[in-house]
């Protein structure tokens, strides 16, 4: 395109018109007749003015070029805003022709442009600056575009001009657009520091997660340095020159994903965050000028993970994943810990060599299941940490959901060493009798039905041993001491069989051995022999020494039973056999035994229903003066008619009824009639007949007595003078206080308390002084050998001496002689029974 402009002149140094004259009139000159000297100069200036000329079209040609080359629009503007020139950049952006331009003042570009646009211009370019502005230009079509126009001043032949280069924005703003989206749209803070760490600006995320949103403050306020308090990951505190952002601007490089707390002092608000901070150079700079601060609200996340490690830690579970492709084993922390290995277990075969061989296989099994059969499995091993100590885990795993191969197997690993460990113990105290330490009851049984079940160990035998007058030294020295003799009797008993049987304790003051008789048929008999002499040195508590003995029962298997249950009860029906003839001794179970065992149940069985058949009786056998034969009272005796078991004797059904507690609904029924018979006996005009009843020590220990006694007595309107109580010598020792109390609320009745068979059992003679009874009856035991037998007659005459001594009156059971009638009235009894006189009558007899 072929223009002139005012800037040509300008490029070509002097006015075209001025040197085309000047060329002309030297070519004129020249034409004219002139001296040689003359004619040469006329030549050299002709030549000096061709060679400016052409220089003047080079230099135009060179600003034209690079006019024209310059890829922003360039407008020289004269003083007042007319555009003096344009290049062919600014004729392309406008989508004008140039002479629609040139000519025509800037407004026509800038049609926003102020009145007074020129002002700050000039004021910039007078004090030697560029001007700088964003305005927006139009097209020829009337469409706009945002540029930032660059203006410089310079002169024109004398005249201020303005050149102004326009760069178009319109790609800027775009990224700038598409910039300002991103930062405004992603959850991510971003936050551009200077060095200073002054907040330069920041998205939307950043305001939101730093908590500034919505309050009106600004970020630079929250920011304050002095208001934070930052840690790592692992809580410890981070020094000024420690955080992120300063760290990159000394290192000059990215620093990535660091996690910090930041604790806002002012609000008592913790956050974590993951951030990442990039450095920003300026042109040339070797130092960073700004920091960008990229960062993720990971609070939450650092919540659950903590609550997730903690969750772990307390319930001692850990998690792993097994990457077969990897031959990689990961582990977290506390899966670490409970396995405590001091190398790494870096694949699965380093984990499998801390667990015991038989767990390992296992393991092996089933995660090659889990591979073929997309199997989970649940397994409980043991193995030993680096520190020597084994331990129990509970581990979990299947492959990954979606793992086409299983190349991944995930899962879980507990720890439960404490869990085995409780279960261990609890075991092993379900088999372990507290006070003693050996075997209990439970284990006994299980041992010796785990011996039965087996054909080759069949031929075993039970030794039953309960220990005699233990009840004696537990009543009267207390627990502790009965604690004492258990466990030194175990010892001895131990120390008697060593290693050629099994002991347990059974229960209370019962002990089982079991033995094996397969080389040694008479082995029972051989270790009841060395355990019986294990008790032939008393037992000592303090001062006192006191004889306890064994009385052992015996029972073989198979001949005696076959099942733990039947060869105990057996080996405890020869024990009472051996308590009840000896003690100090030991019974081998027999056929004979076995019927009585037999019959002792069928008695139990029937006497527990024979209340309620009224299958029981009273018969009363009178008390006689032994001086005048006069009647003053009755003992009433129970009798027992059972249809299948006929006529049954006292002595062998009471203690059938004392051991399984009826005695105490048949002694209640006993004191009723005895007190309703003595009612009638009034009624027919027979006056008052005081009747001694059994009170069974069953009845002390079990409902209130005393209470009992009142109620029968007012049933039938009866004094308590009208009733003796009789009782045996172990009520003495039972409970001595409610004892005292008991006696002592029937004395007040007016009830005659006396103590039957005194000098059979427990002669408790220091709880005898203290108790209010009335008086003693003398065994039939003792009187059927008056008066001939020296020891009998000795035991009568240190009762009577001691009934004497402490104002009691004696009551003489069993006279059937004439000679023991003279003897015991010798000895200053005064009330006797027996056959002698009567046996036990009905009522109607009695009263005949």
């Amino acid at each position: 395109m072929s223009r002139r402009g005012p800037c040509d002149e300008l490029a070509a140094g002097g006015h075209p018109a001025t040197q085309s004259d000047a060329r002309a009139a030297l070519d004129h000159a020249l034409s004219q007749p002139h001296r040689a000297e003359q004619h040469a100069l006329l030549q050299q200036a002709r030549q000096a003015l061709d060679e400016a000329m052409q220089q003047r079209q080079d230099a135009e040609q060179r600003y034209a070029a690079l006019f024209d080359a310059v890829p922003d629009p360039v407008s020289i503007l004269s003083s007042a805003g007319v555009v003096m020139d344009l290049n062919r950049a600014g004729v392309r952006a406008y989508g004008r022709p140039r002479e629609a331009i040139i000519g025509q003042p800037i407004e026509l570009l800038n049609p926003d442009l102020p009145s007074d646009h020129l002002e700050p211009v000039w004021a910039a370019l007078q004090r030697g600056d560029t001007y700088v502005i964003e305005v927006t230009n139009m097209r020829g079509d009337g469409s706009r575009f945002p540029v930032e126009v660059h203006s410089a001043g310079f002169e024109l032949q004398g005249e201020p001009c303005i050149v102004a280069v326009a760069r178009d924005l319109s790609g800027r703003w775009q990224a700038e657009s598409r910039y300002r989206l991103l930062m405004e749209s992603i959850d991510k803070g971003v936050i551009l520091f200077d060095r200073e760490l002054r907040v330069v600006s920041a998205n939307p995320a950043a305001h939101r997660i730093l908590g500034t949103a919505g309050t009106g403050s600004s970020l630079q306020t929250l920011l304050d340095p002095r208001d934070w308090i930052m840690v790592d990951e692992h809580g410890h505190l981070l020094g000024h020159d420690q955080w992120p952002a300063n760290r990159c601007f000394q290192a000059g490089r990215v620093i990535r994903s660091t996690i910090v707390g930041l604790y806002h002092r002012p609000r008592g608000r913790m956050l974590w965050l993951s951030i990442t901070n990039v450095p920003v150079f300026g042109n040339g700079r070797d130092h960073a000028d700004h920091v960008f601060a990229m960062f993720s609200d990971i609070t939450e996340l650092k919540r659950n993970n903590a609550l997730f490690d903690r969750a772990q830690s307390l319930a001692h579970i850990g998690g792993w994943e097994w990457d077969r492709g990897l031959a990689r084993l990961y582990l977290t922390d506390e899966a670490r810990r409970i396995l405590g290995q001091e190398l790494p277990l870096d694949d699965m075969p380093d984990l499998m060599e801390c667990l015991r061989s038989d767990d390992r296989l296992a393991l092996q099994q089933a995660l090659a299941a889990s591979v073929d059969a997309r199997s989970s499995f649940a397994l409980e091993l043991r193995g030993q940490r680096a520190d020597g100590h084994s331990f129990w885990v509970r581990m979990i795993g299947e492959a990954s959901e979606g793992d086409v191969d299983a190349a991944r197997i995930a899962g879980t690993v507990q720890d439960i060493t404490e869990r085995k460990q409780a279960e261990e113990t609890l075991r092993i105290q379900a088999r372990t009798d507290p006070l003693t330490g050996i075997m209990n009851r439970d284990a006994v049984l299980s041992d010796l039905g785990v011996r039965l079940s087996n054909p080759t160990h069949c031929r075993a035998a039970v030794l039953y041993i309960d220990l005699d007058r233990f009840k004696t030294v537990n009543d009267l020295l207390g627990h502790s001491a009965g604690d004492e003799l258990l466990i030194e009797a175990t010892r001895r008993i131990g120390r008697a069989i060593g290693t050629e049987g099994l002991l347990a304790r059974f229960g209370g003051d019962e002990f089982l051995v079991v033995c094996d008789t397969r080389d040694q048929s008479d082995q029972p008999e051989l270790l009841a022999q060395r355990i019986t002499a294990a008790f032939e040195p008393p037992f000592v508590f303090g001062n006192d020494e006191f004889v306890v003995t064994a009385s052992i029962g015996i029972a073989c298997a198979p001949r005696d039973g076959v099942r733990p249950q039947q060869l105990i009860q057996n080996a405890d029906t020869a024990m009472y056999d051996c308590k009840r003839r000896s003690r100090n001794g030991w019974q081998v179970f027999s056929p004979e035994l076995a019927q009585a065992q037999h019959d002792r149940l069928q008695i139990e069985s029937r006497l527990h229903r024979a209340l309620e058949a009224d299958e029981f009786r009273l018969v009363y056998q009178p008390q006689v003066n032994l001086r005048t034969g006069e009647v003053i009272a009755a003992e009433a005796l129970i009798r027992w008619q059972n249809e299948q078991l006929g006529e049954m004797r006292p002595d062998l059904f009471i203690a059938h009824a004392e051991s399984t507690g009826d005695i105490v609904r048949i002694g209640q029924w006993a004191l009723r009639e005895a007190c309703r018979q003595v009612r009638q006996w009034q009624d027919e005009g027979l006056g008052l007949v005081r009747v001694a009843v059994n009170v069974s020590y069953r009845q002390f220990t079990g409902d209130d007595l005393a209470l009992k006694v009142r109620q029968a007595l007012d049933e039938f309107h009866l004094p308590g003078s009208a009733l003796e109580l009789e009782f045996t010598e172990r009520v003495l020792i039972e409970d001595a206080p409610d004892t005292l109390r008991t006696f002592a609320r029937l004395r007040e009745m007016g009830v005659m308390l006396a103590i039957d068979d005194f000098g059979e059992g427990y002669s408790a003679l220091n709880y005898l002084r203290r108790l209010p009874i009335h008086g003693l009856k003398l065994s039939q035991l003792f009187v059927e050998g008056v008066p001939g037998d020296r020891s009998d007659m000795a035991v009568c005459e240190a009762i009577c001496g001691i009934a004497r001594s402490l104002g009691l009156g004696v009551v003489a059971e069993g006279i059937e002689s004439e000679a023991q009638r003279r003897y015991l009235m010798g000895l200053g009894v005064n009330v006797g029974q027996g056959f002698l006189f009567a046996p036990g009558l009905t009522p109607e007899e009695f009263v005949r």
